[in-house]
């Protein structure tokens, strides 16, 4: 799994051109969210009402964050952290979906995919203080406070449990997505017909740019400077990107990733990169972390049985692997 601050994403939106078309204005702005940079773009009638726009567009999710951040200490997913096996907390419906959804994830991955990941969060270290990997006995004492199963929801109560001491749950792998997605979901209902919300690599589009053209984005080579694996391009879909060929470890020669497996508080392996595409960044993100941890051949298996979402898939060898329906999900998102 991956924290939110460790999150490195290497995808390019590659305008093709701004110049506003039809009396359209154009606007974009970059903001710090979530402890990561998010850009919004937004296509609109004139200058006032881009701006205004925006605003609403940062507000929503700012919303978002100070109801699941995990970082801070007030928020309702904060709560139930602090009162993990001593009682439930009552939390909004959102967090429960929120929750739920995230749940899907870890059972159809069998615990690749693991929210509750978080109670790892000071085990391994990539800010450049780590000098050894931590021993057998801190990953083991960790691993003993991850556990899915252990998340209990009460809808009728409203509430979420963490039944072991110490659990904790972390939305770094879905919670930029969604609220990216809740941004578009904004934009529409005010009648932005166009747009992009970069959520730190997070990115879901709609509409055209100003000059008809489709929005086009560029997912980078790990192993080829200034080349790009893909240039994708979307007019209403989602790209995450989930890659460890910058955030990383070097400890006796060895390369440790910072996206870790969950089952054995080991960082992962096989694989430097995953792009997942589909309609809706939340999931395209909880499918890129976990087609991460299951490496190749389990990760391919896993998104092949996806309707709606493809990956494209690159190896520490730098070999680029696409799903079976990578080609044809790609030009429905045209």
């Amino acid at each position: 799994m991956k924290s939110s601050f460790f999150k490195y994403i290497f995808i390019f939106i590659l305008f093709v051109s701004l110049i506003p078309a039809n009396a359209q204005t154009v606007g974009i702005r970059d903001t710090v969210l979530m402890g990561s940079r998010f850009k919004i773009t937004l296509v609109d009638i004139d200058a006032i009402s881009v701006e205004k726009n925006i605003n609403k567009a940062i507000d929503e999710m700012v919303r978002i964050e100070n109801l699941i951040s995990d970082w801070k200490p007030t928020s309702q997913v904060s709560r139930i952290n602090q009162n993990a096996g001593i009682q439930p907390v009552k939390v909004d419906q959102e967090v429960i979906d929120l929750t739920k959804r995230a749940l899907y994830f870890s059972n159809i991955t069998e615990g690749a995919f693991d929210i509750s990941f978080a109670a790892m969060d000071k085990i391994w270290k990539f800010d450049g203080s780590m000098e050894e990997i931590p021993t057998s006995l801190a990953i083991q004492k960790a691993i003993e406070k991850i556990g899915y199963q252990h998340i209990i929801i009460n809808e009728e109560a409203s509430t979420i449990f963490l039944e072991k001491p110490g659990m904790k749950i972390g939305f770094g792998s879905t919670g930029k997505g969604y609220a990216a997605d809740k941004a578009r979901e904004l934009m529409l209902q005010l009648g932005i017909n166009a747009g992009i919300i970069d959520a730190s690599g997070d990115i879901t589009t709609w509409g055209n740019q100003p000059n008809g053209e489709p929005w086009k984005i560029g997912i980078t080579h790990p192993f080829r400077k200034y080349k790009y694996a893909e240039i994708l391009t979307f007019k209403n879909a989602a790209v995450t990107t989930s890659g460890d060929y910058e955030k990383f470890v070097m400890i006796d020669g060895e390369r440790y990733s910072h996206i870790i497996n969950p089952k054995t508080g080991m960082p992962s392996t096989g694989l430097t990169g995953v792009t997942v595409i589909g309609p809706n960044a939340e999931m395209c993100n909880g499918f890129s972390t976990s087609i991460m941890v299951l490496g190749e051949e389990k990760g391919l298996a896993f998104i092949n049985q996806q309707e709606e979402y493809a990956a494209l898939l690159i190896t520490d060898k730098g070999k680029i692997i696409r799903s079976k329906r990578y080609k044809k999900i790609k030009k429905k998102l045209k």
